[in-house]
């Protein structure tokens, strides 16, 4: 399949009989990419530089599912960009290919050597590879760089290890920006990612029917990813083509009635607005305000409202 959506046009192979025969050789890195934070682009970066040198081709190569997933389902792992936007975001570093690789038995019960002659030499044709410190792979990860390097010695590749990436004193690492997102901490996630966090989903059905947006709140449809944690947010949504400042609350809406789960957007610049329950929706998590909390009364909550309100639309003037 090849890449738009504001992405670059670049072939995204999608198992190894998609590559193509006499693909030449490549440059290339391997990862799962959650996030493709600050530490990914700038390996990926490198990447591209040297294969831009080699005239060779720029490649990242990823798998889905997340093997964490495959291999220990029972935890659950919730992921920063599910793939459709993870490809996007791998393309937008300027590589020449992305390759998703189907996790499943056979590939995970590839040994390091077996997946270095297969895929690496035999499908992509690898003259140079760079990744992190804390790379592993083959059957149960138990190869690390140095067994890549050695490999390296032996197929004729070279091997680049990068050290990590750290953004005010912190390392850059997926895992460390999930802990971050999971505990509402969206500021220091938009520090490693070099973006804001954002979800991408449609709104919750049940609307009623009509294609305008006529009243200032949105409710994402059910998200199966990560979700930062409770609370109440300072968003940006955009709904199909237009962007609007928002206030945005995670959580159980445990005050009144029965707690029902949503995540709830209450535009502040709000203009109708043509949507329907396919429109896309980007919410970006820009501040946390505070976490979730029950209210002795409805004016008590309302009261509350305000002050979220008031604080975001300073935040908005101040970020100007």
């Amino acid at each position: 399949m090849s890449m738009s959506n504001g992405a670059p046009m670049i072939p995204v192979y999608c198992s190894l009989g998609e590559i193509p025969a006499g693909f030449g050789s490549s440059v290339a890195s391997i990862g799962n990419f959650d996030g493709v934070h600050l530490g990914h682009r700038e390996i990926l970066s490198a990447v591209v530089r040297e294969a831009r040198a080699l005239g060779a081709r720029a490649v990242a190569v990823t798998f889905d599912p997340h093997p964490e997933r495959f291999l220990r389902p029972a935890r659950a792992l919730r992921l920063l960009t599910p793939m459709d936007e993870r490809v996007k975001l791998l393309a937008a570093t300027g590589v020449d290919a992305v390759v998703v690789l189907p996790f499943d038995d056979g590939l995970a019960g590839l040994t390091a050597k077996q997946f270095v002659s297969a895929i690496l030499v035999g499908k992509l044709n690898v003259r140079s590879l760079h990744e992190g410190g804390n790379f592993h792979f083959g059957h149960q990860a138990q190869a690390g760089i140095e067994e890549l390097r050695q490999f390296g010695g032996e197929f004729g590749f070279a091997v680049h290890e990068h050290e990590p990436v750290h953004v005010h004193g912190i390392e850059v690492s997926s895992s460390a920006i999930r802990a971050l997102v999971a505990a509402g901490d969206v500021r220091r996630a938009r520090w490693m990612l070099g973006r804001p966090f954002a979800v991408r989903s449609t709104q919750a059905r049940g609307r009623g029917i009509g294609t305008r947006l006529l009243v200032p709140t949105v409710n994402l449809a059910p998200y199966e990813e990560l979700l930062p944690g409770f609370g109440v947010y300072v968003t940006r949504i955009t709904i199909g083509e237009r962007c609007f400042q928002a206030v945005t609350n995670v959580g159980n809406r445990p005050t009144f009635g029965e707690a029902s789960f949503a995540v709830e957007s209450h535009i502040l610049d709000f203009e109708a607005v043509d949507m329907d329950e396919q429109t896309p929706i980007e919410l970006e998590f820009l501040l946390r305000l505070r976490g979730e909390m029950q209210w002795p009364s409805p004016e008590a909550l309302k009261a509350q409202i305000m002050r979220d309100v008031g604080r975001a639309r300073r935040f908005f003037r101040l970020a100007k």
